[in-house]
């Protein structure tokens, strides 16, 4: 796939496609691209989200590529990698493989998507942007609750897994309602921080946490005698592994969504993008960035499944056992903190972008401005704990994420960007080239798969909320089998 921007696309276009890509230039140089070289200094002193760039101004546009890769590691690795063994457990080996391996290579190329789009349209900060630009109103509204609605609910189930964290620490010390208030007080001030530059040091900590948290279980579950949950020994137990799993249509659809919400970081993707120095560098960051997701995510689920089959547990780092899932919880938390940080500073950027856009409190730090932006992150995170504390059913919410608003910005907006941005394909038969006839197969395909996804998934991850009959909203009881 060709990543550059519309004007620079090759001499060998016909002359249709010369056409179609220089009108969509046109529209987007309507606002002009600001060019930042790695050193921090900008070419230009207008960018085309946040308008006036330079002294005086908070400067948004600060994110070298590296920090994009850690950005866009951990807006993927966090609460979606504990439901992958879980799911495999239920799928089988080879349906939780093939799985896998579509979602990873679809999300690979609507990552890649996303910052095509960006440079033909520099004026989009946000999914909502896209769907505004690309059919009206109606559809940039329906992108933008979609988006709103992902991000807090991801820092919902941030927030369930940070107090099942507190929860296995402390042996369940006090209410779990109270420890999911706990982890959304601890989470606000460092959310309403400006920039994503402010929060680098934080991404690198959580990244690593994450993952020595994570491979601390599976080196743990791979060197027992056997998995925390079965009978203890002597009794014989069988580990209950299986190529192909048989579960019910609805449990089986919620793995599917659980899987798929393991690599839903996509929709956080373009604001990322838009407080890059150089959006240009955005491939480089996003096929370093998935490539590491996806043998982390392989590695985890295939490993944690081998070793603990049927007996594995959801979160994945309580398979290990009691001792075991108390150090590997307390290495996660700066990495679960962050999850929920993330997730509630890009839904409250989102609403603090549309409200203040264009005007001087945008960039300059009046009290319109912090009034704001606090305002906006307190009331993401207020709706984030109301999630976390209305639904502590951590499977079944992980599959309505993945299965309700996920699909609709990490399938469905992609897909149909790309569509947008090559309409010529519909009008001009000599724009009908092989290559762009693969793009149409390949995204009319992504469309079929998300709408089929969001109508299943969405059913099962009800079904299982639903039969889940231990929690209740606003529950006390351990959610970290501790007590």
């Amino acid at each position: 796939m060709g990543f550059r921007r519309s004007s620079a696309a090759a001499g060998d276009l016909s002359q249709a496609e010369k056409a179609a890509l220089t009108k969509r230039e046109a529209a987007a140089d309507k606002v002009k691209l600001t060019s930042v070289d790695e050193d921090g200094g900008s070419a230009d002193s207008v960018d085309g989200v946040f308008g006036e760039q330079g002294e005086g101004t908070v400067n948004y546009r600060s994110v070298g590529w590296k920090t994009t890769v850690i950005f866009l590691i951990k807006s993927q690795i966090g609460v979606g990698v504990l439901g992958l063994p879980s799911a495999f457990s239920t799928l089988g080996l080879v349906p939780g493989i093939l799985v896998f391996a579509l979602f990873a290579s679809a999300t690979m190329w609507t990552d890649l998507e996303i910052g095509l789009f960006k440079l033909n349209h520099p004026q989009v900060y946000s999914i909502s942007d896209c769907g505004t630009l690309m059919f009206g109103k109606w559809c940039g509204e329906l992108f933008g609750a979609a988006y709103w609605l992902f991000c807090t609910f991801t820092c919902g189930s941030a927030l369930l897994t940070i107090s099942t964290a507190f929860n296995a620490l402390s042996l369940h010390a006090i209410c779990t309602a109270a420890w999911v208030a706990i982890a959304a007080a601890i989470v606000w001030p460092f959310a309403s921080l400006q920039t994503l530059h402010k929060l680098t040091f934080l991404g690198w900590i959580a990244v690593a946490s994450i993952l020595v948290a994570i491979f601390t279980v599976v080196i743990a579950v791979g060197v027992s005698d056997r998995p925390a949950a079965a009978p203890p020994a002597p009794e014989p137990y069988e580990l209950g592994l299986v190529a192909f799993g048989n579960p019910s249509f609805a449990d089986g659809m919620n793995a599917v969504s659980a899987i798929f919400f393991a690599f839903t970081g996509t929709s956080s993707f373009l604001p990322i993008a838009s407080e890059m120095r150089n959006p240009r560098d955005y491939p480089k960051a996003v096929i370093t960035g998935q490539s590491f997701v996806t043998i982390i995510y392989f590695v985890v689920a295939v490993t944690v499944y081998c070793t603990a089959g049927i007996w594995v547990a959801s979160p994945a780092l309580g398979t290990a056992g009691t001792l075991i899932k108390r150090i590997a919880y307390g290495i996660s938390l700066p990495g679960l903190i962050f999850s929920a940080i993330m997730y509630t500073h890009l839904p409250a950027k989102l609403i603090f972008v549309r409200v203040l856009r264009g005007s001087h409190h945008l960039n300059h730090g009046t009290r319109t401005h912090w009034i704001v932006w606090l305002s906006c992150t307190a009331g993401c995170l207020i709706f984030s704990y109301i999630i976390a504390s209305a639904i502590p059913v951590f499977s079944g919410l992980v599959g309505l994420i993945g299965a309700l608003p996920a699909p609709i910005i990490t399938l469905h907006a992609e897909a149909l960007m790309w569509l947008y941005d090559n309409s010529a394909f519909f009008s001009n038969v000599d724009y009908r080239t092989r290559r762009k006839w693969c793009g149409v197969i390949l995204n009319c395909g992504l469309l079929v798969i998300a709408t089929f996804l969001t109508v299943a998934g969405t059913y099962g991850s009800i079904v299982s909320i639903a039969n889940s009959s231990k929690t209740r909203p606003w529950t006390c009881a351990d959610n970290s089998g501790s007590s």
